[in-house]
């Protein structure tokens, strides 16, 4: 038997990765990389545990591994804090995301979605992600914020080279580098603008949003806090349910018989969507930092230890789920930790989860029945996001 290696950043595994995190889970329950010092956990129950003791495993050093270090406070964004500055920052952006907001934006997404599938009417075969999937939620996010319509397709661009990376380099290589600083100023420059000719959006919103302080003092955010949340939204918003859109058509096409269950009975789509987010996470792996030694399975893992956590892993592990590696969209499902778990929760996981319903309500209404072109298809690879770049399919 192979010797049992498995890194985020090693393209040919992250194909197909789910033979090797079977064999983590089963054989290395804390599985140790020599080569990028790191350590994984990959059994739901651990990977739960350790998302809900955020005192152990600290995101305070970062999340992504090519950008964690020794040195806490590696930026102003929320999913890099611990509390309690996590937590204020939280309770200010999850007022973007109330029920209410939420619930304003599905006639707007059924709108987008009809206008792009509805561009391909007649049409033998489209790009299921650029032509629709990773279209449909950066311009939602998008206008949650408030970029303008002309803009919105510059800056989704911008968000797939940030999350771009290289054999043996990760993300940190040019490409990622330029758009990330692009992106940056672009945001600087919207908030900036903002600032002097308010308007009724988000990125308004947080030039003017307040938030109380360890001493009590009432502050507003600072340009960079504001950029880094506006950053944060509006690239987990488009890359993550880009993702899951691509799997979406993939898996579906390779099971045309749970299509057909679905086209002909709506109501089983919300389940359908979160058998997908567990069968092909699209954000399968999430980093930490060890705060205090920590003994799992016998195994001492060190204080200060970079710590990834496998979520897509957790989603096929047979000690939760019966018979995990088989997709069922009647499957039972209690909950999956695909959108993360505890105080790290997706704060969008309710858009996201209504972005797939409907894609998918509007897709089977147009097309109950497509191929996948797969020689044509390109996949994304990142260190932490998992899915397609472009899926091509035959609807004619």
């Amino acid at each position: 038997m192979a010797e049992l290696y498995w890194d985020p950043f090693d393209i040919e595994i992250d194909t197909d990765p789910y033979e090797v995190w079977r064999r983590m889970r089963d054989e290395a329950p804390v599985y140790r990389n020599d080569r990028y010092d790191f350590y994984a956990l990959t059994r739901f129950a651990d990977v739960e545990a350790a998302h809900h003791d955020t005192a152990t495993f600290s995101s305070a050093h970062g999340t992504v591994l090519e950008l964690m270090n020794s040195g806490s406070g590696v930026s102003t964004m929320m999913i890099f804090l611990d509390p309690p500055e996590h937590t204020r920052l939280r309770s200010l952006v999850s007022r973007a995301f109330t029920p209410r907001r939420i619930g304003q934006l599905e006639e707007r997404v059924r709108e987008l979605c009809g206008v792009f599938l509805d561009r391909q009417e007649g049409a033998e075969r489209f790009d299921y992600v650029q032509d629709f999937g990773a279209r449909l939620p950066a311009m939602v996010i998008a206008t949650l914020l408030g970029v303008p319509i002309e803009d919105q397709d510059e800056v989704r661009i911008l968000i797939d080279l940030v999350f771009h990376i290289e054999p043996g380099v990760g993300m940190i290589n040019d490409t990622s580098f330029r758009a990330q600083l692009a992106l940056h100023a672009y945001l600087t420059e919207a908030l900036r603008e903002r600032e002097a000719h308010p308007r009724d959006d988000m990125l308004t919103d947080l030039t003017t949003a307040e938030l109380t302080d360890e001493l009590g003092q009432t502050r507003r955010l600072s340009i960079t806090e504001a950029v880094d949340f506006a950053n944060l939204l509006i690239s987990a918003g488009t890359e993550t349910v880009a993702r899951l859109l691509g799997w979406t058509a993939v898996v579906l096409a390779a099971h045309p018989d749970q299509r057909a269950d679905l086209a002909e009975r709506p109501d089983l789509i919300p389940g359908a969507v979160e058998e997908l987010l567990r069968f092909e996470a699209p954000s399968p792996v999430q980093g930490r930092w060890t705060t205090r030694d920590v003994t799992m399975h016998d195994q001492v893992i060190p204080e200060g230890s970079k710590v990834l956590l496998l979520t897509g892993a957790a989603g096929r592990d047979e000690r939760k789920y019966a018979a995990a590696d088989r997709f069922d969209i009647h499957r039972r499902l209690d909950h999956h930790v695909a959108f993360g778990y505890g105080i790290h929760f997706c704060l969008g996981a309710a858009l996201a989860r209504m972005e797939g319903r409907i894609a998918l309500e509007e897709t089977l209404k147009r097309h109950p029945v497509w191929e996948v072109d797969h020689a044509g298809s390109r996949r994304l690879h990142t260190s932490t996001v998992r899915g397609w770049i472009n899926v091509p399919i035959v609807v004619g």
